[in-house]
């Protein structure tokens, strides 16, 4: 999962640990709790945004503030699939409540406030690891007494699959198997295989390395290889953002079982939700009431993890939330209700588990306009 993590880590708050540096979310809480603090952030950014110096945002002044919010929810740029454009115009919404031109500064504050409060939660319930990755746990690994066994388990599984390959081949995809816990960044990122993992196979490329692997052969020819990826990492280290989730529902089965903290949760989520004259919400704004409600039921962000994004397409065409009809209040509340519940059967039977591990391209707190610091 390639989310903006440089993005999400701007204001995640942070906790060392011999491990990396966890984003827990409290820095977060710490700008929303003091109220002079962040009545100053909401000026500044504001000001920033408004261009046209008139006191409100138009939508499309409020544009690079939903795209921050956006990457900070892990989400992708708006135009890579419908359901990430589906939900950035759900996020606009919340700030124009569905037909407003103009957006005032005190609603920006509220809509800001709520939004910050909830990507908090979700700090707080799933932590990021930031890891620098510097070729001293590559070097400890290879030197280690498992790198044996463990790589005679990875030249099995190539073999199984691609017999016959040559030595610099079965190296490259050894090297895609290692994990940031053995010392080795994400092989799959460009910058990754352009600045090290190529450089480091070309320096110590042999002239038997288009022969085809022995296990004997790789061993020695791959210890040589990771030792000059490990230098390599020495002299470029490498930041990556670590996470790792199990959602099996018991988050949600918590909500539920708290009918007070459920209608309050369930309150919230629905005060920003357009209604025609008849107090009529659109059975459309399901997945974003249901993305607000994800920190309290432990659930990704809609569109973060495709799995999730099918047990929930699932569900929803099972209680046909997707045909736009309008409803009232309570039914759109029972609804979501039913939406949640079907969502929690689905993951207490079949669990899923993400470990998600991306490269952090720009320094971090730099590449957005809305969670940069106030100067």
């Amino acid at each position: 999962m390639e989310s903006n993590s440089s993005s999400r880590s701007s204001l995640g708050g942070r906790e060392k640990k011999k491990s990396g540096e966890v984003l827990d979310g409290s820095n977060i809480m710490e700008l929303v709790g003091n109220e002079e603090v962040f009545s100053n952030f909401v000026e500044h950014k504001f000001h920033e945004l408004d261009k046209d110096h008139d006191g409100t945002l138009s939508v499309t002044e409020l544009h690079p503030a939903v795209s921050d919010i956006g990457s900070a929810l892990g989400l992708p740029a708006p135009a890579s699939s419908p359901d990430s454009h589906h939900i950035h115009s759900q996020i606009l919404s919340e700030f124009t409540h569905g037909n407003q031109e103009k957006v005032s500064k005190t609603e920006f504050k509220k809509v800001l406030s709520d939004i910050l409060i909830g990507m908090a939660a979700g700090f707080k319930r799933d932590p990021i690891v930031i890891l620098r990755i510097d070729g001293e746990d590559l070097l400890e690994f290879i030197n280690g007494l498992s790198f044996e066994p463990e790589m005679i388990s990875i030249f099995s599984e190539i073999e199984s699959s691609d017999q016959g390959l040559s030595i610099r081949d079965s190296i490259s995809k050894a090297l895609e198997k290692l994990t940031v816990e053995q010392g080795m960044p994400p092989s799959s990122d460009p910058w990754v295989v352009s600045n090290i993992v190529e450089p480091a196979l070309l320096s110590c490329d042999g002239r038997d390395w288009e022969k085809p692997a022995s296990q004997e052969t790789f061993l020695v020819e791959f210890k040589k290889a990771a030792e000059s990826v490990a230098r390599h990492l020495k002299d470029q280290p490498v930041i990556v953002a670590h996470t790792e989730n199990t959602f099996d529902g018991s988050g949600i089965r918590r909500l539920l079982a708290n009918k007070f903290e459920l209608d309050k949760t369930l309150n919230v989520a629905l005060e920003n939700v357009p209604k025609d004259r008849n107090g009529k919400m659109s059975k459309d704004h399901l997945r974003l009431v249901l993305d607000l409600l994800a920190p309290s039921a432990s659930l990704p962000p809609v569109g973060a993890i495709e799995e999730m994004d099918k047990a929930v397409g699932d569900v929803f065409k099972m209680v046909n939330a997707d045909d736009g009809k309008m409803v009232r209040d309570d039914e759109f509340k029972k609804l979501l209700t039913e939406i949640l519940g079907s969502i929690m059967l689905q993951l207490e039977g079949n669990p899923i588990s993400v470990s998600s591990n991306s490269v952090v391209h720009e320094p971090l707190a730099s590449s957005s306009t809305l969670f940069q610091p106030s100067s």
